[in-house]
C-alpha cells in the first residue's frame, strides 16, 4: 500500500469520526439547552457527552491541521530560503513533529493503563474513563503514521528520487 492510500484511508477515518462527534455534540448541547430553558430540567450526561465529542474532535483536527499543513505557522524565514534548504528545514521540523507524537503516543499508554486499572467511570454516563482518554491515543497514533508518511515524501523530495510537493500528496 503505498503512502498516498495510507494518507487516504486514515483521512477517511478521521473524517467520519469528526462527522459523528461532531453531529452527537451538537445534538447534545441543543438537549441540554431545550432540557434546561423549556423542561426546565436539567441533564448532566448531555453536558459530559459532549464534552467528550469535543475532546475527539480537537485531537483529530490537530491531526488533520498538520496533515493539510492548515496550522498556524510562521513562515517569513523559510519563505526567503532557497528550495533546497527549506525542505531540509522542514524536514527537520517535521521530524521534531514525529518525535514530538511518539513521546506523546507512549505516555498517552501509561495513562490509559492506568484508567483500566483505577475502573474509574466518568461521572454522568458511567464510561469507563480509558473512553476519553483514549482520543490522546488515537489522535497522536494517526499523527505518527501520516507524519512520517509526509516525512518519506519530504525526504524523498530532497534527494531528487521523486518531485514530491509534500503539502499536497495527501490531498
Amino acid at each position: 500500500m503505498t503512502s498516498k492510500k495510507i494518507l487516504n484511508n486514515l483521512q477517511k477515518v478521521e473524517d467520519a469520526i469528526l462527522v459523528v462527534t461532531f453531529c452527537v455534540m451538537v445534538i447534545s448541547f441543543f438537549m441540554q439547552v431545550v432540557n434546561r430553558n423549556i423542561i426546565k430540567q436539567s441533564v448532566s450526561w448531555f453536558e459530559e457527552l459532549s464534552r467528550y465529542c469535543m475532546m475527539y474532535m480537537v485531537f483529530l483536527a490537530t491531526e488533520a491541521g498538520l496533515r493539510d499543513g492548515t496550522q498556524i505557522s510562521v513562515t517569513s524565514v523559510t519563505d526567503k530560503m532557497p528550495p533546497k534548504v527549506r525542505d531540509i528545514v522542514l524536514l527537520i521540523a517535521k521530524t521534531l513533529v514525529v518525535v514530538f507524537s511518539i513521546i506523546i503516543f507512549l505516555t498517552s499508554f501509561n495513562l490509559l493503563k492506568i484508567q483500566v486499572r483505577s475502573h474509574q467511570l466518568s461521572p454522568a454516563l458511567k464510561l469507563p474513563m480509558f473512553i476519553p482518554y483514549f482520543a490522546l491515543t488515537l489522535s497522536f497514533g494517526i499523527i505518527i503514521v501520516t507524519q512520517m508518511s509526509l516525512w518519506i515524501l519530504a525526504f524523498l523530495k530532497i534527494v531528487k528520487k521523486t518531485p514530491v510537493d509534500v503539502t499536497e500528496e495527501s490531498k
